[in-house]
This record gives structure tokens, C-alpha cells and sequence, in this order.
């Protein structure tokens, strides 16, 4: 008798083990906060159907932000990847975008290449065949449309189709660095411009004229005594902190950040988060979010930590949460220190390794020391932070700001060279040495040692025009 009541036992067990590994399982699949939650993310990392690429891999148990239902099919995570990457695309004047391949002029390419659709070359958790910037085409997909390409341009005949992605010429989404007119406008630049310099910040000289700017919270007027509740005034290094910031001097005091401007006094929050920074700073809270960095936070998880990157970290900083205080440290904001020291801090890579070792930290040395003028130094933020230009809307000015979505001009890597490169380097100099990735690796400390002939193609090209319109004023008498 007593083996059957065994064996009931046994099956009544393994039972509630199935129910509860199925609850568990269920619950990491189905609920939103799963992504978050220590004790459910195992279960819901179950159901990855493989490694994501090293775009999305910080939000890859955030299933919801890319895959809205369940059953919503490629159309919907056109959608997410649109919410994510639509202003990017628009930003870069993309020289392949979805209206040109929904025209019926060109409904026979679209054939050969939906690129309507996102997910045509951009599919997620396929690593055997995802390559550079997450495409998981073959690398000659330029053939489908640009097959008579050696007609149209003598000069490309003989080349193979998988170098037009790679070989620095031409890039599917985003060409601004690489138009045929402007490398001829920069041809025949010199390695180093006499113009080695960063346009300078200026949010002080015109943040009083920006629409909606809460000038009653911030009055852009010199701040000496900290207004924090008494009790909270225990540190006088916190306050020597915040007298030196250009919060102070421009009228940011402790309630500016710490007080919830609806609930008064009674609202003092101990630790502010990037909502607040946006009351002021909006792009660079935009652009931060939208980065490497925040891009964990603007999908309602934890904030990213080094120790989950896929880049070699330090192990001191594995556990550091990265908000906008990791890198501004709170009270004293000292950009200096954000622009080297908290990248160095984290970083453990080839690239920031040599970088103490490199030209740029030399001139940045210099300009810290005050033996050269601002902006003529280079920090890891001036060419992973670059400032962005744009005009104030409804003013007659322009701000220039940091623009804090690192990965904005990571990849590919050209995109570095109107905002950031050209600023001290001539065009064909900048465009040799990010395709150096040896000089890369080294932070730049020497000459390129790769060659890109788009220069020398549109000298050709240039040329070529020159003459015939010579012919043709010959022909009929034009000088």
C-alpha cells in the first residue's frame, strides 16, 4: 500500500511544480513590469529567440516597446521602430526613405527591396547573420537597384557591390558628409584647419528669450544663499558646490531642482531625475534618453549600469546607474569633469585607454592649464557629445548645445565629420582617418594609413564637367 500512496504523492508534487513553473514562466511573458523585476527577468530572457543586436540589447526584455501585441505583425514594429527612430531619419535628409518606395513610379524596386519596412534589412535576434549597424542582408543588397550603376558612372566599373556600404563612400540612410557636391566644396583642404576650435555654448545669452522659459523659477540673476529647508542645510561643501556652478550664477537655486514646483515646500524631492533637468534642458534630456546611456530609462527600466554593457567596462564601475548626475555629479555639474574623467571612469576600451596618450588630450591638457583658448581642447565629449546648432523657434537666434545621444554620430562612424571632424580637420584627412581602424584604436595618435578615392573621384568628375562645358561654349561660341 504504501508505493501507490507514494506515487500520488510524487504526482501530486510534480503537479504543483508544473503550476508553479508555468505561473512563473507565464507571468515573466505577460507581465509589462517583468522587464524590470529581478525575480521575473530570468523567466522572460527564456523566451528570447535569440541574441539581440548591439543596438537593442540594453531593451531586449522590453518585448513591448518593438512587438506592441502579441500578434501585430511587421506593420505595428514599423511603428515602434518609427517612435524610435523617425526623427533620426528625418534629421539625415535620408536619401532612401519610405516614400520613395511606396510611389508607383518605383513599385519595380520596391519588389526586389521592400525597404517600406524596417525589419526587410533590420531583423533582431538572428546574430549568425547580423552584421555591422544591425543589417541582416547579404552585403551586396545595392545590386537589387543600382545594377546599371557602371553606365551612369564609368568610374565605378569593376567595383564589387559589397563595398558600397563599407568602403566610405555611401551609406543606405544617411549620406550628409559624403554628397558628391559637398566633397567637392572640400577637396583640397588641408590636414589641420587654421580654425581648430568648437562652437561654444550659449544657453546663458538666450535662454531669457526662449518661448515658455520659467524665468519666475529662474531668473538668470546671481544666487549666493541656497533656499533648502534648514534641515537639509548640514553640508557646507554641498553648498561651496552648488556657488560654483552656472546653475547659481544664473539663478538655479536648490528649489529650482529639489521643490515640485505643485506641491510647494511639502514636495522636496531628495533626488531629482531627468524630468527636472528637462524643465531647462529638454534637448540634451531628448537626446540623452535617446542614447546609449538613457535608453534603458526611456523605456520604463532600470537605468543602464556598465556592468551590462558589451563593451569592456571597469570593474569598479559595474554597478553605476547612469542618470544625469553619473556624469554631472549632483550640486557641482562640472562639465569639465563629465567631459573626460566620467567616460574614462566606465570606459576600459582600446580607444579611451590611448586616449591619454593621444594629440587631442594633449590640447585638451592645454586648455584646461589655460596655455590655449576654449574650445581649442579635445575631450572625449567633443567628438561623442558634439554641439548641435539649431535656431530658437519664433526667435531671431540660433542655441548651440550638447547633443547627448552619443550614438547619434557612433554609427557609422562618417557621420562624425561635419559636426565634429571638420571643426579643425580638412575633409579628405577626417574621412582617411575614421576608416583607419588601427588609428582608431589608438586614438588618433599618428596618420591615417588607409586611403578613400571619393575625392579623387569627384576631382575626376569635376574635371570631366570642366571640359565638356569648355566643348560646348567652343562649339557655339561662348567664352
Amino acid at each position: 500500500m504504501a508505493k501507490p500512496a507514494r506515487r500520488k504523492i510524487f504526482w501530486i508534487w510534480w503537479g504543483v511544480l508544473s503550476m508553479a513553473v508555468s505561473g512563473y514562466l507565464a507571468a515573466g511573458l505577460l507581465m509589462k513590469s517583468a522587464a524590470s523585476n529581478p525575480l521575473l527577468t530570468p523567466a522572460r530572457s527564456m523566451f528570447l529567440p535569440g541574441k539581440t543586436s548591439h543596438g537593442h540589447y540594453q531593451i531586449e526584455l522590453a518585448c513591448e516597446s518593438c512587438h506592441v501585441s502579441a500578434f501585430s505583425g511587421r506593420e505595428k514594429i514599423q511603428e515602434a521602430c518609427e517612435r524610435c527612430h523617425g526623427q533620426e531619419l528625418k534629421d539625415a535628409v535620408d536619401k532612401h526613405p519610405r516614400s520613395k518606395f511606396t510611389d508607383p513610379r518605383n513599385a519595380e524596386l520596391a519588389e526586389k527591396l521592400d525597404a517600406t519596412l524596417c525589419v526587410t534589412c533590420h531583423i533582431e535576434h538572428r546574430p549568425e547573420i547580423t552584421k555591422t549597424m544591425g543589417v541582416t542582408l547579404a552585403g551586396d543588397f545595392c545590386f537589387h537597384c543600382h545594377q546599371d550603376i557602371s553606365k551612369d558612372r564609368p568610374s565605378h566599373v569593376g567595383m564589387a557591390f559589397d563595398t558600397c556600404n563599407s568602403a566610405g563612400c555611401h551609406k543606405f540612410h544617411d549620406n550628409r558628409a559624403l554628397y558628391e557636391d559637398f566633397l567637392a566644396k572640400h577637396m583640397n583642404e588641408p590636414d589641420l584647419l587654421g580654425r581648430a576650435s568648437l562652437p561654444g555654448r550659449n544657453f546663458r545669452a538666450v535662454a531669457a528669450d526662449f518661448p515658455g522659459y520659467p524665468s519666475d523659477r529662474f531668473p538668470l540673476k546671481p544666487q549666493t544663499k541656497p533656499d533648502a529647508p534648514a534641515h537639509l542645510m548640514k553640508s557646507q561643501e554641498t553648498v561651496n558646490d552648488w556657488l560654483a556652478t552656472s546653475h547659481a550664477r544664473s539663478g538655479v537655486n536648490c528649489s529650482g531642482c529639489h521643490q515640485d514646483e505643485k506641491e510647494g515646500a511639502k514636495g522636496w524631492v531628495q533626488r531629482p531625475d531627468q524630468k527636472v533637468c528637462a524643465t531647462c534642458h529638454e534637448p540634451e534630456t531628448k537626446g540623452f534618453l535617446a542614447g546609449k546611456h538613457g535608453m534603458r530609462v526611456a523605456e520604463g527600466l532600470s537605468p543602464m549600469t556598465p556592468g551590462r554593457a558589451r563593451q569592456p567596462m571597469h570593474t569598479k564601475a559595474r554597478s553605476t546607474e547612469l542618470t544625469c548626475t553619473t556624469c554631472h555629479s549632483a550640486h557641482r555639474f562640472d562639465t569639465k569633469k563629465a567631459a573626460v574623467e566620467a567616460c574614462a571612469g566606465c570606459h576600459r576600451d582600446d580607444h579611451t585607454i590611448a586616449y591619454q596618450r593621444s594629440p587631442h588630450y594633449a590640447l585638451w591638457k592645454k586648455e584646461l592649464a589655460g596655455e590655449a583658448p576654449a574650445g581649442s581642447g579635445v575631450s572625449c565629449a567633443s567628438c561623442h557629445l558634439p554641439r548641435d546648432e539649431y535656431r530658437v523657434r519664433d526667435l531671431d537666434a540660433k542655441r548651440v548645445l550638447v547633443q547627448h545621444n552619443q550614438n547619434d554620430n557612433l554609427r557609422p562612424s562618417e557621420k562624425m565629420l561635419r559636426p565634429v571632424c571638420m571643426n579643425c580637420h580638412g575633409l579628405g584627412f577626417a574621412t582617411d582617418a575614421l576608416a583607419d581602424r588601427k588609428l582608431v584604436a589608438n586614438n588618433f595618435a599618428g596618420k591615417p594609413g588607409v586611403h578613400i578615392k571619393s575625392l579623387e573621384m569627384v576631382a575626376q568628375r569635376v574635371k570631366e564637367a570642366d571640359e565638356k562645358r569648355q566643348q560646348g561654349n567652343a562649339a557655339t561660341g561662348k567664352k
